[in-house]
């Protein structure tokens, strides 16, 4: 890795280079948890449902509450780490973290299980505005892009990381994978070994809503904060149903609902890495974007059909390629629409609008799953043409 130079003010004083390597993997490490909040139990939740004896129309609300906290206390708790200090806001999510998360391996209904998601979720969010902000503050300019680019990439193989572990450690009885969680506590006590000053970040500028209230308000801004939530509604049919689906129709285990999520974000990694922005710049946005969703659709429509592991992980793959098609290229639009002063605060809100499509899925899907059971992958292969049908048509005019 080439050397990378610390930010060249009061930061750089204040923290011996030596420790920006230790610095830097405390950040990562805790990045990484964020990310896998709700994949690290995703693999055991039929097994959950099982034993707990809670409906299977309101199982998805247990896997997705915690992004609709983590949505709502992520600005607050940014704004807190802005006024007290990363440091301290990430050290008392982490712990939470690894507590909160942990109590849901002792519940014994679906109450409790719920209140444990909705307090990770509220942790989540604390550890994602922690970490960004410090990663943010301790390098500038060139090195600063260069080490979010390794973030993106820790968080990315998180995402295929704690899925394998979530369903190899259900093996052995599903509330073990909750203990997972409790990787927050070591993860905390590391991060002591943060500085405890470091440069703040530069006070809010309030002025700056009105210009976000004005970009938001254009419509293809609002079009495209309403397609990240619809896209992220159809993300959350896999991460939810497909396990449960697998379980009652094959008999999957934890490990094979594992390996079926970790596929997908294998999927979505590589081409988002290596693919989505090329495929854009070479046939046009709208184009890419109707392709991927024809992928989702595809991959939606032939779960039902399959019964080989191969097949169903081929399946997986094919839906993590559309999804990483699609979901780069409308940030990357969303970008592009929006002025250099208030992009991060838009791009923020549109992450949020992500995150509420993935808290509704459940509340839209579930009584589809009830009625019609595999209907549920029919509904979500459809969506995901109408869009695509939609993006497509878009370019034509």
């Amino acid at each position: 890795m080439p050397p990378v130079h610390p930010a060249s003010d009061d930061a750089s004083q204040l923290v011996p280079s030596r420790q920006y390597l230790v610095i830097l993997m405390v950040l990562m490490c805790a990045g990484a948890l964020s990310s896998a909040t709700g994949t690290i139990v995703a693999p055991v939740f039929p097994e959950v449902l099982d034993q707990l004896q809670i409906e299977a129309q309101w199982a998805g609300l247990l896997v997705s509450t915690h992004t609709l906290t983590t949505a709502l206390a992520s600005p607050v708790l940014g704004l807190l780490a802005n006024r007290l200090g990363g440091r301290w806001v990430l050290l008392v999510s982490l712990v939470s973290y690894g507590v909160f998360g942990t109590l849901g391996a002792f519940s014994q209904g679906a109450g409790m299980l719920l209140l444990s998601r909705a307090l990770v979720g509220a942790a989540s969010g604390g550890i994602a505005a922690g970490s960004i902000g410090l990663l943010s503050n301790l390098y500038d300019s060139e090195a600063r892009s260069r080490m979010m680019g390794y973030a993106a990439s820790v968080l990315s193989t998180a995402t295929v990381i704690f899925p394998l572990l979530g369903g190899a450690v259900g093996l052995y009885g599903w509330r073990w994978s909750f203990v997972l969680y409790g990787l927050g506590l070591p993860v905390a006590l590391a991060s002591l070994l943060l500085p405890r000053r470091l440069k703040r970040a530069s006070a809010v500028d309030l002025s700056q809503t009105k210009g976000i209230r004005q970009t938001l308000l254009q419509p293809n801004v609002m079009l495209l904060c309403l397609a990240l939530a619809v896209v992220s509604a159809i993300f959350y049919i896999v991460v939810v149903y497909v396990p449960i689906y697998l379980k009652a129709e094959i008999g999957a285990s934890t490990w094979l609902n594992g390996v079926v999520l970790a596929a997908r974000a294998v999927g979505a990694a590589v081409i988002s890495a290596v693919g989505a922005s090329r495929l854009a710049k070479a046939v046009g946005a709208n184009r890419a974007i109707a392709l991927g969703f024809l992928l989702m659709a595809l991959s939606l429509a032939t779960i039902p059909h399959l019964t080989s592991p191969a097949a169903i992980l081929l399946a997986a793959l094919l839906f993590g390629l559309g999804f990483g098609i699609v979901m780069p290229t409308f940030y990357s639009a969303l970008a592009d629409l929006s002025p250099a002063a208030v992009r991060s605060g838009v791009l923020a809100i549109g992450t949020g609008c992500a995150s509420l499509g993935q808290f509704f899925s459940p509340v839209c899907f579930g009584p589809i799953w009830q009625a019609a059971g595999i209907g549920v992958f029919y509904a979500g292969a459809g969506t995901a043409l109408l869009v695509g049908l939609l993006a497509g048509l878009r370019r034509q005019r």
